[in-house]
């Protein structure tokens, strides 16, 4: 056996001559899911909560189409998924319209106050953005991507797609599982405890969560539009809301946000096009990590084996170096997006992954020349989107803005403080994200859509997903059910109960430090997907089995 050559070469060398002495720590074959998966031939809409996902399948049965089908969506997570997601937040969308033969991106992430500085920051002695203060809340973006894409693709009006959220925050929804976990974390903000406790104790399961106040500012944003939003009554309420906690919302803060249609970033893997979104979000991570991963035969190495999972840990360690030192918003500094997702970088950062040993800590590299809801849809014509909405946080800020019903997202907590970073704080800047949606194209046309909520662990969810489904073969619901690991930070990592004990104490002797499990949680990744068969143009949909996910399908 030749195995003098580079790192990639001898790895490859080194894991045959563990497979030959048997002495590879293989992962078991996975098991089926438990969920079978959901297929149509009209329409598919697979979310977290099973009446978004209903929404979506309702306005397609009546004619509306992907767009139409996913601005209700968004609108009816918002009551449904009320701690991940909403009109105080921000969204990102990939769309792809049949009859341009194209994926276009939007970005609707708001942006930091006018009137807000770095230097307020230093001078009140803090090291990091508060992440629980009305300082960390940028513009809410959502309402204005919705509106957007409307505007461009949509055939329905906005007042129709908003009326079933606006009945079921009216007439209340029942606290699912989901929605109860979420109460884990605590509300202390006296309007919070009011809109989302019982008595100011938290609910039981299946106590009707009523949100009149979110009704309210729903149906008169379907009145009056994006302008009742952005410039009439309630953008003065959440800035008189702002101006009482001590923070820099104005009207012309409002007045002056935009959502931005913007070129996706695309790279392939196994022949497929991947594409992800460009800064402020990390999408530069997901695709750096798949052209890392593309250098080894991962279906060889095993599924969930301890090979793989070690490949996939320090490729993600590499791309999140570069993630961190590098994504900012594009208006205010130059992103060497070609060149950080490019192959011949991806062989750079590959070369640095010692096979047998976890590194502890990585840097970027040089790549220039010398809380959270994903749902996804497609419809009859061939139309599909994928839309990711978030708060950032669970419950976002933790604030409800006045009498609005509206928690405010805590994006601002993203900016870093540090003088010459490219992501520092500034006014009027779009903070770096976590939130990504994707898209998978095979042949010019959809073949995967995918997305994930959890942070950081969204990217990493996803480099899972898709592997499952291109390098293991898994259908989308089974990709969605295989036991996952993510990596917390340095060499630390955790991995659900089911991964088996040999692997375990493989990637142990690798230098890995496993920590306990953590339930079913969002660390894991709450993810949703969908597939369209391009031999009989059925769409197949997979929804997470840890949260109350559903997928349909007509």
């Amino acid at each position: 056996m030749l195995c003098n050559a580079d790192r990639t070469v001898r790895f490859a060398c080194t894991a045959v001559l563990l497979a030959v002495l048997g002495l590879a720590a293989r992962a078991e074959p996975v098991p089926a899911a438990e969920r079978g998966v959901v297929m149509g031939r009209n329409g598919m809409a697979a979310s977290i909560h099973p009446l978004a996902s209903k929404v979506g399948i309702d306005v397609l049965q009546g004619g509306g189409n992907a767009v139409d089908a996913a601005v209700a969506m968004a609108a009816m997570l918002n009551v449904a998924d009320a701690p991940m997601t909403g009109i105080g937040g921000d969204a990102f969308a990939l769309i792809y319209w049949a009859r341009e033969g194209r994926v276009v991106g939007l970005n609707a992430s708001g942006r930091s106050p006018y009137g807000a500085t770095r230097e307020f920051f230093v001078r009140e002695g803090y090291d990091a953005v508060p992440p629980l203060s009305i300082h960390a809340v940028n513009v809410p973006g959502a309402l204005d991507g919705w509106v957007t894409m409307l505007e461009r693709y949509g055939t329905r009006p906005l007042a129709e797609l908003l009326a079933p959220a606006i009945g079921y925050a009216e007439e209340g929804i029942p606290v699912n599982e989901t929605l109860l976990g979420w109460y884990r974390v605590p509300l202390a903000d006296p309007l919070a405890v009011e809109t989302y406790y019982f008595d100011g104790r938290k609910p039981r399961l299946g106590q009707v969560l009523v949100q009149k106040n979110l009704a309210e500012s729903l149906r008169k944003i379907a009145q009056g539009g994006r302008d009742a939003f952005y410039r009439g009554p309630i953008a003065r309420e959440i800035v008189r809301f702002s101006e009482s906690r001590g923070g820099f919302l104005s009207m012309r803060d409002f007045a002056d946000h935009r959502s931005d249609w913007v070129e996706p970033i695309a790279a392939t893997y196994r022949g497929l096009e991947v594409i992800g979104f460009p800064p402020n979000t990390q999408g530069i991570a997901l695709l750096e990590q798949l052209n890392i991963l593309e250098g080894f035969d991962l279906a060889a190495l095993g599924h969930n084996s301890a090979d793989t999972i070690h490949l996939m840990i320090e490729g993600k360690k590499l791309a999140f170096a570069d993630r961190n030192a590098f994504i900012a918003d594009p208006d205010f500094v130059t992103v060497p997006v070609t060149e950080l997702i490019s192959k011949a970088y991806a062989a750079q950062r590959r070369a640095l992954i010692l096979p047998g040993r976890a590194a502890e800590a990585v840097g970027p590299g040089e790549p220039t020349p010398h809380n959270t809801t994903y749902f996804a849809v497609v419809d009859r014509w061939g139309n599909a989107v994928s839309f990711i909405n978030s708060l950032r946080n669970p419950w976002g800020s933790r604030l409800v803005a006045g009498d609005t019903g509206i928690l405010l997202q805590n994006r601002g907590r993203d900016f870093s403080l540090e003088p010459n970073h490219p992501n520092r704080y500034e006014p009027h800047k779009r903070s770096f994200h976590t939130i990504q949606p994707a898209m998978v194209l095979k042949h010019g046309k959809p073949y995967l859509l995918l997305g994930c909520a959890g942070a950081y662990q969204q990217t990493l969810a996803m480099v899972q997903l898709l592997t499952n489904v291109v390098d293991f073969g898994m259908n989308v619901q089974e990709a969605i059910e295989a036991p996952r690991w993510t990596h917390l930070d340095g060499r630390r990592m955790s991995l659900e109960r089911a991964i088996p004990a040999a692997v375990r104490r493989e990637l142990s002797r690798r230098g890995h430090v496993l920590v306990s499990e953590h339930g079913k949680g969002v660390l894991w990744g709450f993810c949703q997907m969908i597939f369209i068969d391009p031999e009989t143009g059925t769409y197949w949909g997979g929804s997470e089995s840890r949260a109350s996910g559903a997928a349909v399908g007509y």
